[in-house]
C-alpha cells in the first residue's frame, strides 16, 4: 500500500497546468488530475461571502481529498455503469439542461411584461369562429373570411358587438353572457389574445386575432388599476334559478337569519361549519384561496372587493350559485417584481409564451450552425404518404427508406430523407384526426428539424457551458457519493447489529448518564393539599395510600407522575433541590406542585436500547474514519499548495 503524503510543493512553485496548457493542476489522486478550476467552483459555492484564509483553504482541500477518494472508490466498483445510476443522473441532466434551452434574454423581457400588465385589470368581450387543432388551408381561409364579415357587421354598428356575439360567436359561452369575459389580468388568457387586449383602447375593436382556439374579434371594455387579490370567508346557502318561488324565498331567508346572528356577534367560522352549503370551505371556517381579478363569478368578486376593513361582513350577495356572506380575510398587495420573478418564469415556462422563447432560441442557433434545409427534396414525401398513416399502417416508401439525400444541415451534420422517414413513423398515431397530407409533412418537417436542434443543442452543453459541466460533474460524483457511503456507512451500521453492539460495548464511555434523580411529582389542587402531601410523604406514606386519603371526593385533587431523569430533562428540577427528599410545595406555570427526590444516581453506562441513536450515529462516524483512512493508504494523494493559494 501506498502511504499518503499530502503536501507536495511543486520545485521553484513554478505553476502546473493540465496537459493541454488551459488548466492549473491543484491536486493529483494516483494518475488523475484535478484542476484549481473544479476545486474552486466548488468551494466558492459552499462557502460564499466568506473571506477566504490559508487555514480555510487547507481545511476545505482536505474534506475535498476524502471526497474525491470516494469517488473514485466508486468508479472502481463500476457504479457509474449500472443502470439505476445513468437513469437518476439522466433525470438531474434534464432539469439542469432546461435553462440552457431558451431564450434568457426572450424569458426576461417576457417576465418583465407579464408583471407590468398585472398592474392593470382589462374588461373585454370577443367573437370567436373556431378553428380545428391542426386546420387545412381551407379550412383556415374559410374561418378567416368569416371573421372579416363579422368585423365589417361590428364597425358598421359597433354597439350591436354583444348582440353580434351572442348569434354568430362559437364560444359556447357567448349565448349567456354578449361575448363579455369580465375583468382578468395577464396570464389569465393565451398570450396572442391578452396582447390584443392590453394593446387595444378602451371601446375600440381589434381582430382578426390568431388563437389556438381559432380567430377573435375582441372589444376592450374598460381598463383599471389591478385589485391585486384577498382572501375571503364565505357562508353560502345554495339557490339555483330553477327553484320555485318559493323555495327561493325560503332560502333567502334563511341566508337573512345566519346574517342576524352574525350581526349580533356569534362566531363567523362556528356559523359556517353550521350552515354552510359550501361543505369543502364550511370545514375551514368558510375560508376560500386568494384570487384576484376574473377568479370568482362577478357578483362575487364584486362584493369581496367592496370590503375596506379585514374582519368585515358583507350582507348576503346573490349569485348563480345561491347567497353568500362573505367575510374579509387579508388584503394581499402586489408582489414586488423581485419577489414575484421566480414564480413569474414558472408560469410562462407552463404558458403558450414559452413557444416564443423556444422559437427564438431555435432561431438563434440556426444563424450559430449555418443551418441550412432543402425542402423541395420533400416532394417525394407529398407523394408517398397517405391516409393510412392516420390509423398507423403507412411505411416509409422503398425509395425513402434507404435514402441519403440531404433535406437539412446543422453545423456540418447532415440529416436524410431516411431519418425524416423515421420521425415520421415514430410520430404516427391512430388516433390522430386526419389533416391535410401535405400540411401534415410540411409541420413534420418543421417539428422534426427544431427537435434536431434542441437534440444538437443538448448534447453540447458541458461543451459549450463550462458552469454546466462543472454542475453535472457535481451531480454526478454526488450520486455516486450518496450511493457507496449508503452502502459503507449509514445502511451498514443499521443493519450490523454484530458490529453496532461490539462498538458500543468498547465505548461504553461514550454513552453515560449523567446523575439522575428517580422521583415522583405530586400535582395538587390547591396550597391545602399540598401541605398535607408533603406531610404524609414526610412520614413515609406512599403513593397508593396518598391516593386513597386525599382523593375521595375527586380523582382531581392529587395527580401523580413518577420518572428517572438527569437534572436537564425535567424543567421542575431548576425549582427544587438536587438532593433525595421532599421539597416545599412550588407553583410550575399555575399548578402547584410537590416534588419527592427518592433517590441520586451517580454517571453510569446507557443500556444499548436507550443509546441506540447516538450509539449509531459515532458507529457510521467511526466506519466513516476507518473507510477513509483505508482509502487514503491505498492510494498516492499530492497537493500543490501554491496553486492551492491562489485562490481569491
Amino acid at each position: 500500500m501506498k502511504k499518503v503524503f499530502v503536501l507536495l510543493f511543486i520545485a521553484l512553485g513554478a505553476p502546473v497546468f493540465a496537459q493541454d496548457g488551459s488548466e492549473q493542476v491543484l491536486m493529483s489522486i494516483d494518475d488523475k488530475e484535478i484542476t484549481k478550476e473544479e476545486f474552486e467552483a466548488i468551494y466558492k459555492k459552499n462557502n460564499r461571502d466568506s473571506v477566504i484564509t490559508k487555514e480555510d483553504l487547507d481545511e476545505y482541500v482536505e474534506l475535498f481529498v476524502n471526497f474525491k477518494l470516494k469517488v473514485l472508490e466508486a468508479e472502481e466498483m463500476g457504479m457509474d455503469t449500472i443502470a439505476k445510476f445513468k437513469r437518476e443522473l439522466k433525470g438531474y441532466r434534464d432539469q439542469l439542461a432546461r435553462p440552457y434551452l431558451v431564450d434568457k434574454a426572450v424569458t426576461d423581457s417576457l417576465v418583465r411584461e407579464a408583471y407590468e400588465r398585472m398592474q392593470s385589470d382589462v374588461s373585454a368581450a370577443h367573437i370567436l369562429i373556431k378553428l380545428p387543432p391542426s386546420p387545412s388551408p381551407a379550412d383556415t381561409l374559410e374561418a378567416y373570411n368569416r371573421i372579416l364579415s363579422l368585423k365589417s357587421k361590428v364597425e358598421s354598428d359597433p354597439s350591436k358587438f354583444g348582440e353580434i356575439a351572442k348569434v354568430e360567436s362559437e364560444d359556447p359561452s357567448a349565448k349567456s353572457n354578449s361575448g363579455d369575459l369580465g375583468y382578468f389580468t395577464s396570464l389569465q388568457m393565451v398570450y396572442p389574445f391578452e396582447t390584443a387586449v392590453y394593446n387595444t383602447q378602451i371601446g375600440k375593436v381589434t381582430g382578426p386575432v390568431r388563437t389556438r382556439f381559432g380567430y377573435h374579434l375582441v372589444k376592450v371594455n374598460d381598463k383599471r388599476p389591478a385589485r391585486g387579490q384577498i382572501r375571503v370567508a364565505h357562508i353560502m346557502i345554495r339557490s339555483e334559478d330553477s327553484d320555485p318561488d318559493d323555495v327561493k324565498e325560503s332560502l333567502k331567508q334563511r341566508a337573512d337569519e345566519v346574517y342576524e346572528k352574525l350581526k349580533s356577534g356569534e362566531d363567523f367560522t362556528a356559523l359556517a361549519k353550521k350552515f354552510s352549503d359550501d361543505r369543502t370551505s364550511a370545514a375551514k371556517g368558510g375560508e376560500l384561496p386568494p384570487f384576484g381579478a376574473g377568479k370568482m363569478v362577478e357578483e362575487f368578486e364584486e362584493a369581496s372587493f367592496s370590503l375596506t376593513e379585514v374582519g368585515q361582513i358583507s350582507e348576503p350577495v346573490k349569485s348563480p350559485y345561491g347567497w353568500h356572506i362573505i367575510k374579509l380575510v387579508e388584503k394581499i398587495e402586489m408582489k414586488s417584481f423581485e419577489d414575484y420573478e421566480k414564480e413569474l418564469k414558472n408560469k410562462i415556462s407552463r404558458d403558450s409564451r414559452s413557444d416564443i422563447t423556444k422559437d427564438s432560441f431555435i432561431n438563434k442557433r440556426k444563424n450559430e450552425y449555418n443551418y441550412q434545409d432543402y425542402k423541395k427534396r420533400l416532394k417525394p414525401f407529398y407523394q408517398g404518404i397517405d391516409t393510412s398513416y392516420f390509423s398507423s399502417n403507412w411505411e416509409v416508401p422503398a425509395g425513402l427508406k434507404e435514402s441519403d439525400k440531404v433535406l437539412f444541415e446543422l453545423n456540418g451534420i447532415k440529416y436524410s430523407q431516411a431519418q425524416f422517414g423515421e420521425f415520421l413513423i415514430s410520430r404516427m398515431r391512430g388516433s390522430r384526426s386526419e389533416i391535410d397530407t401535405e400540411l401534415l409533412i410540411d409541420e413534420s418537417f418543421d417539428n422534426w428539424v427544431n427537435s434536431e436542434i434542441m437534440s444538437y443543442e443538448d448534447s453540447i452543453l458541458e461543451e459549450k457551458h463550462t458552469e454546466f459541466r462543472a454542475l453535472m460533474q457535481e451531480y454526478r460524483d454526488g450520486i455516486l457519493l450518496f450511493d457507496l457511503t449508503d452502502q459503507k456507512v449509514w445502511s451498514k451500521a443499521v443493519k450490523d447489529t454484530v458490529g453496532l453492539e461490539a462498538y458500543y460495548n468498547s465505548n461504553q464511555s461514550q454513552f453515560m448518564w449523567d446523575e439522575r434523580a428517580g422521583y415522583d411529582i405530586y400535582t395538587v389542587e390547591d396550597d391545602k393539599t399540598a401541605v398535607k402531601v408533603k406531610k404524609m410523604l414526610k412520614k413515609g406514606k406512599n403513593q397508593d395510600e396518598i391516593r386513597s386519603a386525599l382523593n375521595e371526593d375527586s380523582a382531581l385533587k392529587v395527580r401523580i407522575s413518577s420518572g428517572l431523569e438527569q437534572k436537564d430533562q425535567e424543567p421542575i428540577f431548576d425549582m427544587v433541590p438536587w438532593q433525595v427528599g421532599v421539597s416545599d410545595p412550588v407553583n410550575d406555570e399555575g399548578q402547584i406542585k410537590v416534588v419527592h427526590i427518592k433517590e441520586i444516581r451517580q454517571p453510569e453506562p446507557k443500556a444499548f436500547d436507550d443509546a441506540r441513536g447516538l450509539i449509531t450515529a459515532a458507529y457510521q462516524n467511526y466506519l466513516e474514519e476507518e473507510w477513509i483512512s483505508a482509502l487514503r493508504e491505498k492510494h498516492e494523494i499530492s497537493v500543490n499548495k501554491d496553486v492551492l493559494y491562489t485562490i481569491e
